[in-house]
């Protein structure tokens, strides 16, 4: 058997760095104005949530 090449740093935390910053844009949006930007912030405060459920929907039982 012959040993695998180490992963990237980027290919290991790209998306949870993504999500975490859709999420303080988000965070921030919602402080900052009401209309539009408030949509904004629902937008983007449901990326965990829903990649959360779309992991565990995709998940081997």
């Amino acid at each position: 058997m012959t040993p695998r090449a180490p992963l990237r740093p980027l290919a290991i935390f790209g998306i949870p760095m993504a999500i975490g910053l859709v999420t303080t844009v988000g965070l921030i949006a919602a402080l900052l104005d009401d209309g539009v930007v408030d949509a904004v912030s629902w937008v983007a405060l449901s990326v965990p949530v829903l990649t959360a459920v779309w992991s565990w929907r995709k998940r081997k039982r």
